[in-house]
C-alpha cells in the first residue's frame, strides 16, 4: 500500500484538534447531571437525528459492510438491509414512548412500575455488557485502520494504536459529557455521509454511471467467487447450517437497534417526544442513504482492488474502504478517507463510554447506593466521569484481544446481546400490564447469560482459522450469532418471571401507559 504516513497522521491530527476544540466549547454550560448525561436536551429533532446517524454508523457500517461485500457480495449487503430495516422497529415501537417515560437511561424505564433497585441493577448490568461488546469491535476496527494507514504490521504496534484510540476516546467524554460527543457525532456523520458519496460518484463514474458494468468488473477480479458474489450463498447457503446462521443474524439485526443502550439514551437528548419522532425519521433517511452507497463501495472495492488483496491486507476485510479510496484517489483520498473512518470510530467509542458510564452513576450509584437521596448534587456527574475512565481501560484490553476479527460481524454479537437481554424487556414494560420485577430479571439476566454462554460456545470464539482464538475447540453451539435461539428464550423467560410471580400493580402500568402516549407527566420527571 502506498499510504503517507506523515500525511495520514497530519489529516488525523487536524480532526483530533478540531473535535477537541468543539468538545471543549460544549462542555461550558454543565452544571447539572441532565447537562452532562442528556446534553440538557437542547437538541433539535433534526440535530439529534444526525447525531443518531453519526452514533449507529460506526466502523462496522463503514469498514465491515463495504469489505463484506467487497469479499462475500450478496449476502455482505445483508448486514446493510438488516441495521436498516431494524430502525422501523425503534420509530413504531420504541422512540416515542421511551422518551416519554425516561429520564436519562433504559433503567428509567423499566424501573418506573417494578421494584427500582433490582430492576436498575439489572439494566445497569446488560446495558455494561452491550456497550463492551460493540467497543471491542470499535477498537478492533481502530487497529486494524491505523495499521494499514501506517503500515503497522506488528501486534504490538497495533495494540499501542487502540490505546490511543482510547485514551481520545476517554478524553471527550470527560471534558464534553454527552453535548460534546454528540457533537462530535454529528462532525462525524456529516463527514462520512459526504465522504462515502463522494467515493460512490467516483466509482460510478468510473464504470459510465452503470452498475450493471460495476458488478461485471468485480466478477472479473473475483476468479474464485464469480458469478456467485452477485446471488445469495456465498457466505450464508452452503450447508443449513450457514441458512440458519443467516436466519439467526438477520433476526439479531432486525430487533437489536430497538435495545441498543446508546442508542435508547440519544431519545432523552431532545425537549419532547415529538423531536424524539421527528430524529428518527432523520436518521432513518440518512442511515438509509449511507448503506446504499455501501453497495456500490464494497462491488467497487471488489472490482478495482479485488478480494485476494483485501484478504491480504492488515485489517483484512475491514481494509476494503481504505484501499478502495487509495485505488481512486490515491493518497491523499486514502488519507481524507481513513481520516473519516477513524472519526467514526472516536464519535462511537465516545457515545458508548458515555452510555455505559451514565448507567452506572445514574442507576447503580444514584438509585441503588444512594437511593435517590443525592446530597452532592456533583456527585453523579463525578462518578460518571470516573467509570468512564474505568470502562475506557477495559475496552481498550479488549480491543487489542478481538484485534483482527470483522467488525460487523463482532457488532452482530452485540445486536444479539441488546435483542435478547434488552428489547423482551422494554416491550413487556410498555405494552403487557401484567408484566412485573420478576419477568425483568428473567428477561434480562436470562438472556444475557443464554447470549453470552451461546457466543462463547460458537465458532466465533473457537474451532475455526477465523475465530477470536482459532488454537481452541471448544466450539459445542453451530451458530456464529446466536440470536434464533436466544431472543425466543429471552421472551419466554420474562413470560415465565411474570406469571409464576404473584406481584401486581395495575395501577403504575396505568400511569406508565398514560405517559408514553400522551407524555402527561414527562416533563416533570425529566425536567432538572
Amino acid at each position: 500500500m502506498n499510504s503517507n504516513a506523515v500525511l495520514n497522521i497530519s489529516i488525523f491530527a487536524v480532526f483530533v484538534a478540531i473535535t477537541l476544540v468543539v468538545v471543549i466549547r460544549a462542555s461550558r454550560n454543565q452544571k447539572t447531571a441532565a447537562d452532562y448525561l442528556a446534553a440538557g436536551r437542547a437538541f433539535t429533532g433534526p440535530q439529534n437525528g444526525i447525531a443518531i446517524a453519526g452514533d449507529y454508523l460506526s466502523a462496522a457500517s463503514f469498514l465491515g459492510i463495504a469489505g463484506a461485500i467487497a469479499v462475500n457480495g450478496y449476502d455482505g449487503f445483508l448486514y446493510s438491509i438488516g441495521f436498516l430495516v431494524a430502525w422501523l422497529v425503534a420509530l413504531l415501537l420504541v422512540a416515542e414512548l421511551l422518551r416519554n417515560t425516561g429520564k436519562y437511561t433504559m433503567g428509567d424505564v423499566l424501573a418506573f412500575r417494578m421494584r427500582q433497585r433490582p430492576v436498575r441493577a439489572a439494566a445497569a448490568t446488560s446495558t455494561m455488557a452491550v456497550s463492551f461488546f460493540y467497543l471491542l469491535a470499535q477498537m478492533a476496527g481502530a487497529g486494524g485502520l491505523v495499521a494499514l494507514l501506517l503500515g503497522i504490521t506488528g501486534k504490538g504496534g497495533q495494540a499501542l494504536v487502540i490505546a490511543v484510540v482510547g485514551a481520545l476516546m476517554i478524553a471527550y467524554v470527560l471534558i464534553g459529557g454527552m453535548k460534546g460527543t454528540t457533537w462530535v457525532q454529528i462532525i462525524k456523520a456529516v463527514l462520512l455521509i459526504i465522504g462515502a458519496g463522494v467515493m460512490t460518484l467516483w466509482v460510478l463514474g468510473k464504470y459510465g454511471f452503470n452498475l450493471s458494468a460495476l458488478l461485471g468488473a468485480a466478477v472479473d477480479n473475483a476468479p474464485k467467487a464469480g458469478e456467485k458474489i452477485l446471488g445469495p450463498g456465498l457466505q450464508y447457503g452452503a450447508t443449513g447450517t450457514s441458512k440458519l446462521d443467516f436466519l439467526s443474524l438477520g433476526l439479531a439485526l432486525v430487533l437489536g437497534t430497538a435495545g441498543l443502550p446508546h442508542i435508547l439514551m440519544r431519545f432523552y437528548t431532545v425537549p419532547t417526544a415529538k423531536e424524539a419522532r421527528r430524529s428518527v425519521v432523520w436518521a432513518i433517511w440518512l442511515i438509509g442513504i449511507f448503506y446504499l452507497f455501501t453497495l456500490v463501495l464494497g462491488y467497487g472495492a471488489g472490482a478495482l482492488v479485488g478480494p485476494d488483496k483485501i484478504n491480504a491486507a492488515p485489517g483484512k476485510a475491514n481494509s476494503a474502504a481504505p484501499l478502495l479510496a487509495e485505488a481512486l484517489g490515491g493518497p491523499i483520498l486514502l488519507g481524507l478517507i481513513a481520516a473519516v473512518a477513524f472519526a467514526t470510530i472516536l464519535a462511537v467509542v465516545a457515545g458508548l463510554t458515555i452510555t455505559a458510564s451514565a448507567s452506572f452513576a445514574h442507576d447503580i450509584y444514584a438509585n441503588i447506593l444512594k437511593k435517590g437521596k443525592m446530597e452532592d448534587k456533583d456527585a453523579e456527574v463525578r462518578v460518571a466521569r470516573i467509570t468512564a475512565v474505568v470502562i475506557g481501560v477495559v475496552a481498550i484490553g479488549g480491543g487489542i484481544a478481538a484485534n483482527g476479527q470483522n467488525i460487523a460481524f463482532l457488532v452482530a454479537l452485540a445486536f444479539a446481546v441488546a435483542a435478547s437481554a434488552n428489547l423482551p424487556t422494554i416491550l413487556y414494560s410498555l405494552f403487557w400490564k401484567r408484566f412485573n420485577t420478576a419477568g425483568a430479571l428473567w428477561s434480562i439476566y436470562g438472556g444475557l447469560a443464554v447470549t453470552i454462554l451461546l457466543i462463547v460456545l460458537s465458532p466465533a470464539v473457537s474451532g475455526k482459522a477465523t475465530s477470536m482464538f482459532p488454537t481452541a475447540d471448544f466450539d459445542v453451539f453451530p451458530l456464529s450469532n446466536p440470536g434464533i435461539v436466544s431472543i425466543p428464550l429471552s421472551f419466554l423467560l420474562g413470560y415465565l418471571g411474570t406469571v409464576l410471580s404473584k406481584e401486581k400493580d395495575p395501577a403504575k402500568y396505568a400511569e406508565m401507559e398514560v405517559r408514553a402516549l400522551t407524555g402527561v407527566g414527562a416533563e416533570k420527571a425529566t425536567s432538572h
